[in-house]
């Protein structure tokens, strides 16, 4: 059997990397796309489109009919899941099969057993696989479980049976704090998954995350291709990944990979599918089985550069019947490769996701790179999906190198116009336990605290202000009597400063007084001291700053009332404040107690309100939920810092974007008395 027409039921970086195999293939593709990615780049790249509905998810990549309906409009005979969405929903699989399409993926019944995190351990423990001990019944009541716990013991961690991607996971220390923390865990289950099944398990000591890709055919053949480190996470969220794991010896890495393949094997297993062990760093000798994945992992790139092998390819061989033609002793393990997922959100605030138009990019490239992206210039990021936005790979001969080409790679990304976590991950690559390799899942957690970022020094303030100092000329510069309205503080007698307010946060602006022109000027910061400075452009988007005799290079760009502005990974966003702007702040503000917290309640974070837990009039305490916003799989309670009477002027449903005041608090007389 042979493929003509293969669709995507994906969008994003995926959708993207499956369309690049079936170009080689010489297969046509076949992108689907909700109304938020009419000018995404999946759907640039494919051969053909279609519309599939709204934009949530539930409308478009989850609408199982209207996948299939667009496979059977384009002729597609086989439909590629990615990951995410559609991939491990074993009803899509079927309706697929009833429908005549080939469901690039395994079987129904592999779907079925290896789908439930309750039923794949006891399943996989019958065939050898090491498991956790703990507790995985389907069923079980809280009291049941905390019954339970006394044999698992402390520290544990409850998982949802249904989930992935760590949502729901909660660390127990105590049995005082199990009750509460399984009321939550159920919550978060149901509402995330539809289903609040919980298990038990030991909390592993210093566990390090290690993963086994596998290949099988529809003929019996089951081999892996070695494993990858996927322990640097944050909240159960993978950051880096890497291959192979510098923890295993050779005999550890046969035995790990032989035990994946009898979990694939216990199921019948076909096609490229991960199986996940908790491996203690204390004895990397011992390894647990937690999960199966039974799809394409968005970490597979570095599988794919240490075997020279294209996973897309052999998914796509052995879903049209073909053999493995590749036995165990074939898979030579080369070098070394290193992932870094680029998710658009801001570290800085808590990793809360970002939203933005895509106003410049640059992606590296080079000896040993691979940049898998969904990225194009003026891109729209919305808040309905995934915050994913690429991954940069580097390939090196050692784990040493490789760290190092990412490392430089991750510096010559540039995305301006939306906040990502670039930096972050070039703050972990110089960590100094990364760099020798001695990881564990709570890494990140333990060094996020002592990570500094950067922030708008004196290059980057002078910068923004040159680069609208020469907009503003640019601007008048043609018109009539421009003498009298360009930007040059000219006057008779001295020259006049002239004025840019530069947000740096919500509440916080610094001024930044220019003199001259911007190639040659003069820049006071915040009423500090006269300095020489200067802009100039050295290429497209890029600009050199000299601030006091030292120079350096920025991307900067401008959209609307917002400066982005960037260099080696680091990014940040100027709001220009404008006069009346600036006027009205400080008429609010006049009769407000000094000190006192502000009324004002602003969304941390671009998103749609998906809950409103008071109305206008009412009285709130400080700390009180006011509402709840929604963005990119993340919701975010805003809170009330004060108490006093609210006002609200939002409803669910709206959208809302990066600290828009969604609420106010008028504190009561009394309350103003007292806190005179």
């Amino acid at each position: 059997m042979t493929f003509d027409t293969v669709l995507i039921a994906n969008r994003g970086e995926i959708a993207c990397r499956i369309i690049r195999t079936l170009r080689e293939r010489g297969i046509r593709s076949v992108a689907v796309y909700s109304d938020a990615d009419r000018d995404a780049r999946h759907v640039s790249l494919a051969d053909a489109a279609v519309r599939l509905g709204g934009a949530a998810p539930a409308e478009s990549y989850l609408n199982a009919r209207a996948v299939l309906a667009a496979a059977a409009r384009t002729g597609a005979q086989a439909i590629h899941p990615g990951y995410g969405f559609l991939s491990e929903n074993q009803a899509f699989a079927q309706a697929c099969a009833d429908a005549g399409i080939v469901f690039i993926g395994p079987s129904v019944h592999a779907l079925n057993v290896m789908g439930d995190k309750i039923r794949s351990k006891n399943h996989v423990a019958g065939y050898g696989v090491p498991i956790i001990p703990g507790v995985a019944e389907a069923g079980l009541s809280n009291e049941q479980l905390i019954a339970a716990a006394v044999d698992v013991g402390y520290p544990l961690l409850i998982k949802p049976s249904a989930g992935g991607g760590g949502k729901g996971m909660h660390v127990v220390e105590r049995a005082e704090d199990l009750p509460a923390t399984l009321e939550t865990a159920r919550r978060v289950a149901l509402g995330a998954f539809g289903d609040d099944t919980l298990l038990l398990e030991r909390l592993v000591a210093t566990p390090r995350h290690i993963e086994v890709q596998v290949l099988a055919d529809n003929h019996g053949a089951v081999i892996h291709l070695g494993e990858r480190e996927c322990s640097l996470q944050r909240r159960h969220q993978k950051v880096i990944e890497e291959a192979p794991s510098p923890l295993l010896d050779a005999a550890t890495r046969a035995r790990i990979g032989e035990a994946a393949c009898a979990a694939a094997r216990s199921v019948g297993y076909s096609g490229a599918g991960t199986v996940e062990f908790l491996v203690s760093a204390a004895a990397p000798d011992e390894f647990f089985f937690m999960e199966m994945n039974t799809r394409l992992q968005v970490e597979h790139p570095v599988t794919e550069l240490v075997t020279g092998l294209d996973l897309v390819d052999w998914q796509l061989r052995i879903a049209a019947g073909e053999p493995l033609t590749l036995t165990q002793s074939d898979i030579c393990l080369t070098g070394h490769a290193i992932e870094a997922r680029v998710y658009a959100e801001n570290p800085e605030r808590g990793f809360l996701p970002t939203t933005g138009t895509v106003l410049q990019l640059h992606e590296a490239t080079g000896e040993g790179v691979r940049v898998d992206s969904s990225l194009t210039p003026g891109l729209t990021i919305a808040a309905h999906y995934d915050p994913m936005l690429a991954k940069v790979i580097a390939w090196a001969p050692t784990r040493l190198e490789a760290l190092n080409r990412l490392d430089r790679a991750l510096a010559d990304t540039v995305v301006l116009g939306v906040h990502t976590n670039t930096e972050y991950l070039r703050l972990l690559l110089a960590d100094a336990d990364v760099r020798v390799g001695r990881l564990d899942t709570g890494l990140i957690e333990r060094k996020l605290p002592g990570l500094t970022f950067r922030g708008a020094d004196e290059h980057v303030l002078t910068a923004a202000a040159l680069f609208l100092h020469g907009l503003a000329e640019s601007a008048v510069a043609a018109g009539a009597n421009a003498v009298w309205t360009r930007p040059s503080g000219w006057r008779a007698g001295s020259p006049r400063a002239v004025r840019y307010a530069l947000g740096v946060s919500a509440t916080e602006s610094v001024d930044v007084r220019v003199v001259g022109e911007p190639g040659a000027a003069s820049v006071s910061i915040d009423d500090g001291p006269a300095v020489e400075a200067g802009l100039v452009r050295v290429g497209d988007g890029a600009f050199s700053v000299d601030y006091d005799g030292e120079a350096r290079v920025f991307a900067i760009e401008q959209a609307g009332t917002r400066v982005y502005i960037g260099a080696d990974g680091f990014s940040l966003e100027l709001r220009h404040r404008s006069r009346a702007e600036q006027l009205a702040e400080h008429l609010a503000g006049r009769d407000r107690v000094p000190g006192a917290v502000s009324p004002d309640v602003r969304s941390p974070m671009p998103g749609t309100v998906i809950a409103v837990h008071a109305a206008t009039g009412d009285v709130v305490t400080a700390g009180q939920t006011i509402l709840v916003v929604e963005a990119m799989k993340m919701e975010h309670k805003l809170v009330a810092a004060t108490a006093g009477r609210v006002t609200v002027n939002l409803k669910t449903g709206d959208l809302v974007a990066l600290d828009q005041i969604v609420a106010t608090i008028t504190a009561s007389i009394s309350d103003k008395e007292d806190s005179a």
